[in-house]
């Protein structure tokens, strides 16, 4: 694999299960995508409002898909949610939980994925073991609907089951 590949795996996290998150890096993050075709998806991505990126993502094979990201200056960012945005933008607030040598990122997503709380980690192989903290839910790593495009084109307030 190149070193322009993410692998990484994703979990539910019940509201209940959430870890004491006060005193934890955190980062609020909005992002959106752009255009009509999303295979290659474009994302941009805005961090606590001060910086901006633009991310290139492949298609996913298992747990891995190509990507590739460039800092771009945030007033272009910005024009970009008001002339090319594509989607809703998905708001998240990004804490850091390390774990070993691991750190987890626990995004509690609002707007329109409100409600919708999720783990993340990142791997430098599929098949690496990790131990997963006791406020990991279920396993979504390969359920598309929890792929942030998706909450950006289905967003998690109009899930029927709210799975």
């Amino acid at each position: 694999m190149g070193a322009n590949v993410e692998i990484e795996r994703k979990f539910r996290v019940l509201p209940e299960r959430l870890p004491p998150l006060s005193g934890l890096q955190a980062k609020r993050l909005s992002q959106f995508y752009l255009g009509e075709g999303f295979d290659p998806a474009f994302r941009v991505r805005i961090v606590d409002e001060t910086q901006a990126w633009l991310t290139i993502k492949g298609r996913s094979t298992g747990l891995s898909a190509p990507e590739f990201e460039y800092e771009i200056p945030l007033a272009d960012a910005r024009e970009m949610a008001q002339v090319l945005r594509a989607s809703v933008v998905v708001e998240k607030t990004r804490y850091l939980l390390p774990q070993g040598s691991l750190v987890w990122e626990l995004d509690v997503f609002a707007g329109a994925n409100a409600g919708l709380v999720m783990a993340e980690i990142e791997l430098d192989k599929e098949d690496q073991v990790v131990d997963l903290p006791d406020w990991c839910g279920a396993e979504v790593s390969t359920d598309p609907r929890f792929k942030n495009i998706n909450l950006a084109l289905n967003p998690y307030r109009d899930w029927r089951d709210q799975a």
